[in-house]
């Protein structure tokens, strides 16, 4: 353990100031990335803006590697959980030295990765943050590789032990960090559930909630009133988005397409069937699920 804490304290001291400030800034926001994933409670879930399902769905249409997103949006809440511990855990290998250049390759490829789908279209490019924390990631890198020919990641018993530990220290970090995530406000009105208000849902606009049984929902206005389907394709279970351009729902993962404004009637694809209907209904000034 001393051993352990010397070689730490070691590895800063021996850097030079340039260094270690790349290397605290790198590892202190790879774990405020992970805690921001583990604290937010629409993170896993199917909806909101920062909803891993709806992430990958956004990336499978504007991301160079968009057929590979496609495949990964049916498995979103297992790609979302190693996402929050790889986070978690290449923040703590680079503060504690744990493999640090394998880890400072790591740490550039997924900011490599993070360019090609969540900022490639940022124009002009200095705007987006990956493409920084890629050159960041690739400085260290190349300052931690020096003249040698190999990374330093070793998979004997001590190597496993180490990269055990901090997959081990990243699931527990995510999972203090679901414990103690930030609640959301739920109200409730006479005749149902609130879901928004009518002054935030103008005529033409549409609202995504989450419905009385947990799954994901989304709700229309028009001049004629409210409605609302599930948002659960009824092929095999994918979150469907609303196309305005299309003016249906559409799944991302295998193509079907729903009429929202004909009882969400199958416009193509593979399903046969229409999304449920959600009840919803006007009480006072709120839209609530009746």
């Amino acid at each position: 353990m001393r051993t352990t804490i010397r070689s730490i304290v070691s590895s800063w001291k021996n850097q030079s100031p340039a260094v270690r400030v790349i290397r605290f800034w790198l590892g202190i926001t790879w774990i405020y990335g992970g805690w921001d994933k583990a604290t937010d409670p629409d993170f896993l879930g199917k909806i909101g803006a920062t909803s891993i399902s709806k992430q990958l769905t956004g990336y499978s249409t504007s991301s160079p590697l968009g057929f590979l997103f496609r495949h990964m949006i049916e498995r979103s809440t297992a790609v979302g959980i190693i996402v929050m511990i790889a986070e978690f855990a290449i923040g703590f290998a680079t503060l504690f030295w744990v493999a640090p250049t394998f880890i400072a390759f790591v740490g550039f490829t997924m900011s490599l990765g993070l360019w090609i789908t969540a900022t490639w279209h940022v124009k002009p490019y200095f705007l987006g943050s990956d493409t920084a924390y890629a050159v960041l990631w690739l400085s260290y890198f190349l300052t931690l590789l020096g003249k040698r020919r190999s990374v330093d990641v070793s998979f004997d018993r001590r190597g496993a032990i180490r990269i055990g530990t901090l997959a081990v220290a990243g699931a527990l970090a995510s999972v203090l960090g679901r414990g103690l995530q930030k609640k959301k406000v739920s109200a409730t009105a006479s005749g149902g559930n609130q879901i928004v208000k009518l002054v935030d849902l103008p005529v033409g606009k549409t609202f995504e909630f989450t419905s009385s049984d947990g799954g994901p929902a989304i709700v229309f206005r028009t001049k004629n009133g409210v409605f609302a389907y599930s948002e659960i394709c009824t092929h095999q279970g994918c979150t469907v988005s609303y196309s305005a351009s299309d003016k249906a729902l559409v799944c991302p993962c295998h193509g079907a397409a729903y009429d929202p404004f004909n009882a969400a009637a199958v416009l193509g694809g593979p399903s046969n069937t229409p999304l449920s209907t959600v009840k919803v209904a006007i009480n006072g000034d709120w839209v609530v699920q009746a």
